[in-house]
């Protein structure tokens, strides 16, 4: 069996052994289920992304669009009781 060494931030490994834990799975096991993935998957097996997709300019512009009909009367906000969302639900 091989040895790796990686450096990792303090907090980030210890917030990982923490999720880890409650997984019911060591640092070295959950290392490996990591590598099987990346071998299954023939690559990384979760998206790399630049920035969050929130801040798309897709969104933004969707977000910009909604601020703007807003503003100009073209779409007005939905005000509800819980009561009426309740009777909305059991439809």
């Amino acid at each position: 069996m091989a040895n790796v060494n990686i450096r990792v931030e303090d907090s980030l490994k210890s917030e990982a052994e923490k999720i880890f834990s409650e997984l019911g799975l060591s640092m070295s096991a959950a290392t490996n289920a990591y590598y099987k993935q990346v071998v299954r998957y023939r690559g990384i097996p979760f998206e790399l992304r630049v920035s969050e997709p929130f801040y798309s300019e897709e969104n933004q512009a969707h977000i910009q669009k909604a601020i703007n009909d807003y503003e100009t009367g073209k779409s007005k906000p939905v005000v509800k009781t819980f009561a009426e969302l309740e009777d909305m639900a059991d439809e």
